[in-house]
């Protein structure tokens, strides 16, 4: 039986204090991050650095000595290793060359190697990272990996990519079957290399349709937790469908994800009345209120943990960290946290 706060939630155990992790916790709104940064090439050089980026996913660790270290990479890590270009442009985010043809998917390969530098920084943590915290791996879901691999960057509603999903649909069943195998396998090297929990995120699954939600959603993440499941039992699996709305139910009913990631239009008494019976809950405080309003966030915190008591909960964001967040703010939340 573990000690470790993270995964006990995980499986069902509730705190008086809950364990507490924040999503993008290791970046952008960090002094220590952005001096680090600076001694980089690009964004994905520092990704493939294992020394810098084991240091960059300790430092929060350090400083606010949080319950989880969430490995420092990004999702479209993916993507690279199925051989499709990915850049990052300051101030636009990622650019890929979109996909627009069976072809083009027919000519993805999943290149094991070009990953393997992200295991070794895995391997560097778990001989670093404080005993008692949880290490957390992770991948982007298919259809948020579909979205940006079809649209070539970020997008407000990825029409292009919905599109694409209708007009071809066997190119895109195929691109989502390649997605779900190479997350499979990355999944499984993080958890080998020493990942004890790992978080899928659907970050776009709210630009969905009801139908297209069960099928570019629920199901790959279905079928990639089943397989994780048969070859790593012990190892919990979060899921985070941002902005799924009601779909949030059908996703912990059919994923058989051990614990569910809200976002923040989801209020605590809904999530307790219809997410709990399934996952442990995991959120959701405003982002953008910590980072405007120190005080605010602390109250918000306040309300969201009386709200679980008695439930299996673990706080967080209801997404990741903006780089505007002071670190005064946090310091004041996590104060309350461990109080």
């Amino acid at each position: 039986m573990t000690d470790k706060k993270i995964i006990q939630a995980l499986n069902g155990k509730s705190f008086e204090k809950p364990p507490f992790w924040f999503m993008r916790q290791a970046g952008r709104y960090l002094p220590e991050y952005l001096e680090l940064r600076a001694s980089c090439g690009g964004f994905l050089d520092l990704c493939f650095n294992p020394e810098k980026a084991a240091e960059v996913t300790l430092q929060p660790i350090r400083r606010f000595d949080m319950d989880a270290a969430i490995l420092f990479s990004d999702i479209l890590v993916i993507p690279l290793a199925l051989g499709q270009k990915v850049t990052f442009v300051k101030g636009e985010g990622p650019k890929l060359p979109p996909l627009s043809s069976v072809s083009d998917v027919e000519n993805l390969h999943y290149d094991e190697k070009i990953l393997s530098r992200i295991y070794e920084t895995l391997a560097i943590l778990k001989g670093s990272l404080p005993k008692d915290k949880t290490m957390i791996g992770f991948s982007g879901s298919p259809w948020t990996l579909a979205c940006y691999m079809l649209e070539g960057g970020g997008s407000k509603d990825f029409a292009k990519a919905r599109k694409f999903g209708h007009e071809q649909p066997q190119a895109f069943s195929l691109l989502l079957e390649k997605l779900e195998q190479s997350i499979i396998h990355y999944c499984s090297q993080q958890i080998k290399a020493g990942a004890e929990v790992i978080q899928l995120f659907d970050s776009w699954s709210g630009v969905c349709s009801a139908n297209e939600f069960d099928n570019w959603v629920v199901a790959p993440t279905k079928r990639i937790i089943e397989t994780l499941k048969a070859n790593h039992p012990d190892v919990p699996i979060i899921g985070f469908p941002r902005l799924a709305g009601i779909g949030y139910r059908r996703y912990v009913k059919e994923t058989g994800v051990d614990g569910v990631g809200i976002d923040v239009q989801i209020t605590p008494e809904w999530a307790k009345s219809h997410l709990s019976e399934f996952a442990t809950i995991q959120g959701n405080l405003d982002p953008i209120l910590l980072a405007k309003d120190g005080d605010a966030a602390v109250d918000e915190a306040k309300r969201l943990v009386e709200a679980y008591q008695g439930t299996p909960f673990i706080f967080n964001l209801g997404h990741g960290f903006i780089p505007e967040t002071p670190v005064k703010n946090v310091e004041k939340l996590v104060r309350f946290l461990k109080s």
